[in-house]
């Protein structure tokens, strides 16, 4: 339980600070967490499940980016922006476009793999190689062009 331990820490710094921005995005976090817990119930939630509700925000954030700037809304995008950038801070760092290259091609000859109706054998190995550093949209996208 050391992030959800981490984030309280910084709940309470960001309280402290006045950090107003910092402190919603943790309280939002915070929530999301306890409705997966209760979603798990009754099994306790474990570090990959607090570190998959992140991931699923970050994601959230990225789109909504996405959505906001398509339809001219510069300042709803860089205040997702700044709360993408606090939910980043609890993600383990990304592996670069090379690494994941890298990981793909051996995965790809060691599953033999050769069409792209091997590629849900293929993304899954990635994905547990990679373990969470890398992103889901990067490596589809470098499976798809190895198996094409």
């Amino acid at each position: 339980m050391e992030i959800r331990d981490q984030i309280m820490g910084d709940v309470k710094t960001a309280m402290r600070e006045k950090d107003s921005l910092k402190l919603n995005t943790l309280r939002f976090l915070q929530a999301a967490i306890k409705n997966r817990e209760i979603e798990l119930r009754p099994n306790a939630i474990n570090g990959d499940e607090v570190m998959g509700v992140i991931k699923k925000l970050v994601k959230q954030r990225k789109e909504s980016i996405e959505q906001y700037q398509a339809g001219g809304r510069q300042d709803l995008a860089d205040q997702e922006a700044a709360e993408l950038k606090v939910l980043e801070a609890y993600l383990p760092a990304q592996m670069g476009r090379e690494q994941v290259e890298k990981i793909v091609a051996d995965v790809v000859a060691s599953l033999n793999a050769s069409s792209v109706k091997d590629m849900g054998p293929v993304m899954k190995e990635v994905q547990v190689r990679t373990a969470g550093a890398a992103d889901n949209k990067l490596v589809s996208e470098l499976v798809r062009a190895k198996l094409s």
